[in-house]
């Protein structure tokens, strides 16, 4: 379990925004919420960074890498970066509303 901390910059170096999508959306009926990380970042790392910002307990975390696409722009080849997204369940009862500010 991560320590109570109080809310510190590089928490928000770890998440760098809310994903808001279809399927985002639809987990959120679950208690699941779904942010955009810093590709270095650990699960504990987003977990404690979570607690933290939100005030709210987290019960778990699951994180995708997506790799970057290659398109192509006027012709020329272009790669889009990777991005890494978590998953964060939060406890039974708990709820973060990521359309208002923090």
């Amino acid at each position: 379990m991560a320590k109570k901390s109080e809310i510190d910059a590089r928490h928000y170096d770890v998440i760098l925004a809310p994903h808001i999508t279809e399927k985002s959306t639809l987990a959120s009926e679950n208690n699941a919420v779904v942010f955009r990380v810093a590709n270095d970042a650990t699960k504990p790392q987003i977990k404690e960074a979570v607690e933290a910002i939100y005030d709210k307990k987290v019960a778990s975390v699951n994180t995708i890498v997506t790799k970057g696409k290659t398109k192509r722009w006027r012709g020329k080849p272009y790669k889009r970066s990777d991005f890494k997204k978590a998953v964060v369940t939060l406890a039974e009862g708990e709820m973060i509303d990521i359309t208002s500010g923090i």
